[in-house]
């Protein structure tokens, strides 16, 4: 596992972002562990995260000009930071988020900051995915802007678990939508991670019979 996957489960770990116990995840499968981007809570921390989208970005996108856009409500401290991280890299993004609801006065709409123009590209800023339901949320709203073309997803941790056929849901948004789902890790490097310390045995025993049941077999 390369180094800089190590550094960011562990800072997960160490933020309380990455849990294990019993929890229902967004498609309503129960789960032996849970990452909750909520959970930051620190401008050292949120800087962090930031950086590591930063990396995945220039890792898999490069250094291309899009517009980042975070869904509602956790993707919007994770855009600001991505692009402010970005941004010190020398490659400085316009972002934009979502309302939950429509606003009805001043300028109204549901989109907030940097408005997409027709032939520009966007990069959706998302925690997980677990059965792609967030990211068709956004596609809901993105494919109603005009001329413009999501390009790809970035998300903290591939869950690597199968969407709604048997193949995963990462694989299931590429060929829905037509871009590609990167990560800056996924629950096998996850498990690997773990497996560095015994005391941690119990917590990747119950991820691999989850993954037996619910991991992607496509």
């Amino acid at each position: 596992m390369e180094g800089y996957k190590r550094e960011f489960i562990k800072f997960l770990e160490s933020a309380g972002v990455l849990k294990f116990g019993d929890f229902t995840a967004k498609s309503g499968r129960k789960i032996p562990y849970f990452i909750n981007a909520g959970d930051i809570k620190t401008g050292e921390q949120i800087m962090k995260l930031g950086e590591f989208y930063a990396r995945a970005y220039l890792e898999h996108i490069g250094r291309k000009e899009t517009v980042l856009f975070g869904p509602a409500y956790k993707g919007i401290p994770i855009v600001v930071s991505a692009a402010a991280a970005l941004s010190r890299e020398g490659l400085s993004l316009p972002f934009v988020f979502n309302r939950k609801e429509a606003k009805d006065h001043g300028e109204g709409g549901v989109l907030v900051g940097y408005k997409p123009q027709p032939g520009e590209e966007i990069v959706i800023t998302e925690d997980v995915i677990t059965a792609g339901t967030a990211i068709r949320e956004s596609m809901e709203i993105l494919s109603g802007l005009s001329g413009v073309k999501v390009a790809a997803c970035l998300i903290m941790v591939d869950r690597c678990e199968k969407g709604k056929t048997e193949k995963s849901a990462m694989r299931e948004i590429n060929e829905e939508f037509g871009f590609p789902v990167y990560a800056v890790a996924n629950v096998y490097d996850i498990i690997e991670y773990l497996e560095e310390d015994p005391k941690n045995a119990e917590n990747v025993e119950r991820i691999k019979k989850y993954l037996e049941v619910n991991g992607a077999k496509l």
